[in-house]
């Protein structure tokens, strides 16, 4: 399972495999629909007389992108064939336009005829039912079309446009698709297929020995016949190669914003950063969602992916991305959160990019009890994210613009929603999605975002609410304080879970506990959040080769090994981060920066090799376990090296004074 490669644009977002072979194309929102669903797309090559698709074990590939870009940068060699291909697929900036150059180097010491095949599977709007795949005599394209939703396939080479086509029937009875039909370099030129369909395309040259020649291919995607034969036609008079040229202007003048003096962190890591601001920008759609991932192989795990919108996920990601200068970017997040609110004030467990509500698996009702089927800490970190992006930003309009619709009402929902036995929130699942019960991380969010929204009400001039929250929040550090804080073992509980009617300690180690000083409990050097931290830091690496630190003691998502004494839990990014982040906040000196550097080191090394981040990794070998890329992974990078270069700076001027 993994993306090796991710373009888009904020209304198309398009994954290839490590075979660069297009999985997924997601339009016209980023996350939804998909209309190729995990399938293969694939490519392949005909030279004098012998065909190759490269998926086949001979390629090897170098995977990456042009420098600050997001126009992907592959070379493919094939020995026996004495072929190279240099690949570089990239989205426009603006147009719902996909476009690929194909480089072919002749190696051989003669002149040989290459022969490029394209392979269209798709299932439009995720369904293979009443697709038609059909050829265009007017342009000379290819075209596939559902309701409103149309793809058409064009390209050239030096020796004119598309050579030959083919339409047909894909994986029903005998039929595997017309890819099928390519492998002998040559299409039978079916011009129309309907129902489950496929199509494949061939474009020829001549490269002379030792020399190369290039083919380009593209696809427009529209909600008609007109315009995609509009957008084709605006390719073609403006070229190719010029449009992939600007993708690139575009991709390095949009980085020119973010932090270029990082201190002492390496070029490799330098570079990863930027990017990491990339990856995010492309799982997030233009109209707000924030989309956790989009890796559909999650599929054959759990009959369900990750192409939603987590209010935690997208509010931690929207932080770190606002802190890194691109608060442009993420202010229709909030606006999409506002429009997402319940009636009574919170968010539900994730939404769609469109704005509905998503799957879930909370439940209204338990063993006759009835609960919210909410994660607090989602509402909670929306309005806390929105603070400090004000408080960086001083954009003025964007908190006023919510303050009705999100910042009243979710603040008010936060105050009211409370276990006043124990001055406490009430309980809710877990930021994992996994337990119900009233968790450390949680209540710490839930303090951040009383806090935030009582400097909202009070910069806007409603000192009583501001008071009334500002009151409920004192009120749940006390609560805190007395309830989770666990003496005999000198570190907080995860959190409380009711058994026999009464509250009882949950003390399985726990790495979000460092939400505690992260959302404004309490401060980084309290004795408290000290032994915390180093509890799960001791308690929570992988005592592997691998290292890295787990979630919590004995995860059992994409569990790897039963020894949990060593491998608590598989390494997640995200997790490891918050530790540096911990350390980062607390440095005295600039020394006390080299752990933190290091686990920013061990990020980069522990990346694909086209430089996207998984969500976790296996504690054996080290390769990327469940979907990748993850944003959230991404946007922490994002964070700690933000934060690092921050706190770089200022040890270094206290150096200097």
């Amino acid at each position: 399972m993994a993306r090796h490669l991710v373009i888009g644009n904020g209304k198309i977002l398009l994954n290839l495999d490590r075979n660069c072979y297009i999985r997924d194309i997601y339009y016209p929102f980023v996350g939804q629909l998909n209309h190729v669903g995990g399938q293969y797309c694939r490519f392949g090559i005909w030279v004098a007389g012998q065909f190759s698709w490269l998926d086949e074990p001979e390629w090897k590939f170098e995977l990456g992108y042009i420098e600050d870009s997001l126009v992907t940068n592959i070379i493919a060699k094939h020995e026996r064939l004495a072929i190279e291909l240099h690949i570089n697929d990239g989205i426009h900036q603006r147009e719902s336009i996909y476009i690929k150059r194909v480089v072919i180097r002749n190696l051989a010491q003669e002149s040989r005829e290459c022969r490029l095949f394209f392979h269209q599977d798709l299932m439009i709007d995720g369904s293979e039912v009443g697709d038609t795949a059909a050829y265009y005599p007017d342009n000379h394209t290819l075209y596939h079309y559902k309701r409103s939703s149309y793809f058409m396939f064009n390209g050239f080479s030096d020796e004119g446009g598309m050579m030959q086509y083919t339409t047909g029937i894909k994986r029903f009875q005998s039929a595997e698709g017309t890819w099928r039909d390519a492998e002998d370099g040559n299409l039978m030129g079916n011009s129309i297929a309907q129902g489950s369909v496929d199509s494949t395309i061939s474009f020829r040259t001549i490269v002379p020995a030792g020399g190369e020649k290039t083919i380009y291919y593209w696809m427009s995607i529209g909600k008609d016949l007109e315009e995609v034969k509009d957008l084709n036609q605006y390719v073609q008079e403006s070229h190719p190669e010029k449009l992939l040229s600007r993708i690139v202007i575009y991709w390095k003048h949009w980085l020119h914003r973010a932090e270029s003096n990082l201190g002492d962190l390496s070029p490799e890591i330098a570079r990863m950063f930027r990017l990491s601001l990339l990856i995010v920008r492309t799982q997030t759609d233009e109209r707000g969602a924030i989309v956790a991932a989009n890796d559909t192989d999650i599929l054959q795990y759990n009959r369900d992916h990750y192409s939603y919108m987590w209010p935690r996920d997208g509010a931690l990601i929207a932080d770190a991305m606002s802190a890194a200068g691109f608060q442009s970017v993420i202010s229709p997040f909030f606006q999409f959160c506002a429009q997402s609110l319940s009636p009574d004030g919170y968010l539900f467990h994730k939404y769609n990019p469109d704005g509905t509500v998503g799957s879930s698996w909370h439940p209204y009702i338990v063993q006759g009890s009835r609960r919210l089927p909410i994660q607090e800490d989602e509402t909670a970190l929306v309005l806390f994210a929105l603070w400090k992006d004000y408080t960086r930003h001083q954009v003025i309009e964007l908190p006023q613009s919510l303050y009705n619709n999100l910042i009243r009402k979710g603040a008010a929902f936060l105050s009211q929603y409370m276990e006043h036995s124990l001055s406490l929130p009430k309980p809710s699942y877990d930021l994992w999605e996994e337990r119900y019960g009233i968790w450390t991380y949680t209540v710490a969010s839930v303090y951040g975002g009383l806090m935030a929204g009582a400097f909202f009400t009070e910069l806007f001039g409603d000192y009583e609410r501001s008071d009334h929250l500002k009151n409920t929040a004192a009120s749940i550090k006390e609560g805190m304080l007395t309830h989770l804080w666990d003496e005999e073992t000198g570190r907080f509980a995860r959190g409380l879970i009711q058994k026999d009617n009464r509250w009882v300690k949950d003390m399985t180690l726990e790495s979000s506990m460092f939400g505690i000083w992260e959302f404004g409990v309490l401060p980084v050097d309290d004795s408290r959040v000290i032994r915390t931290m180093k509890a799960i830091q001791e308690g929570l690496t992988v005592r592997t080769g691998v290292g890295g630190v787990a979630r919590y003691t004995n995860d059992y998502y994409f569990q790897q090994s039963g020894d949990i004494e060593n491998v608590p839990g598989n390494p997640w990014i995200i997790c490891t981060l918050w530790i540096a982040n911990f350390q980062i906040e607390s440095a005295a000196s600039l020394d006390d920066l080299a752990e933190p550097k290091q686990t920013l080191k061990w990020v980069e090394e522990h990346a694909l090799s086209s430089g996207l981040l998984p969500e976790q990794l296996n504690p054996v070998d080290g390769t990327p376990l469940s979907v990748a890329p993850l944003t959230w992974s991404h946007a922490t990078f994002v964070q700690t090296v933000t934060n690092y270069a921050a706190k770089y700076a200022a040890l270094a001027a206290e150096m200097k004074s």
